[in-house]
C-alpha cells in the first residue's frame, strides 16, 4: 500500500510486491533508488537464496521498471549466469531485507540465462513474453487485466 496506489495493487500494475513491516532508512519501501537495492539477495519459493540482484532495468519510453537481473553462481566474478527476473515476479521483504521470487530454486538453475559479456536483446518482444511465460507473469508492457474482465468459471 502507498500513496500512489492506496490499495496496494503492484502486481496488477507490473510493479513488484512489497511485504513485512519494516521501512529501513530513507524513503522506502514504496519509493526507492535503484542503487539501493543492487546486491540485494533473492530467495526463492523454496527458502533457497539463488543469488542477489545485480542491476535494475528500465524501459526508459514507459517509465516502467521492466527485470531485475539476478547473478547467480560463479565466484569473483568468473562463471556468473545472469537471469532477468520480471520486476513483477518479485516481492521485497522489508523484514528479511530480500526479494522473494515467486519459482523454485531449480526452474532459476534450469533457465540457461546469460552470460555479463552477452546480454540478450531486452527489446524484443518474443524474449520478453518467454521471460515472462517462464515466471508465469504478464509482461509489463500489457494492460493490467481488472479481475472483473475475466469470464465467469463454474467453480
Amino acid at each position: 500500500m502507498s500513496i500512489l496506489d492506496p490499495q496496494g495493487t503492484a502486481s496488477a500494475t507490473g510493479g513488484a510486491d512489497i511485504v513485512g513491516s519494516g521501512t529501513g532508512d530513507g524513503p522506502g519501501p514504496d519509493v526507492m533508488a535503484a542503487a539501493t537495492l543492487d546486491g540485494t539477495q533473492v530467495i526463492s519459493s523454496d527458502g533457497e537464496d539463488v543469488g542477489k540482484i545485480s542491476d535494475i532495468m528500465l524501459d526508459v519510453r514507459s517509465g516502467r521498471v521492466a527485470y531485475a537481473v539476478l547473478s547467480e553462481g560463479g565466484f569473483l566474478g568468473m562463471g556468473t549466469n545472469l537471469h532477468a527476473i520480471p520486476w513483477n515476479a518479485l516481492t521485497l521483504d522489508t523484514d528479511a531485507k530480500c526479494f522473494r521470487v515467486s519459482i523454485e530454486a531449480q526452474r532459476i538453475k534450469d533457465d540457461p540465462g546469460f552470460d555479463k559479456d552477452q546480454w540478450p536483446s531486452m527489446t524484443d518482444s518474443t524474449w520478453g513474453t518467454t521471460v515472462h511465460q517462464y515466471y508465469n507473469r504478464d509482461p509489463y508492457w500489457t494492460p493490467a487485466r481488472n479481475m472483473g474482465d475475466l469470464p465467469p468459471t463454474d467453480i
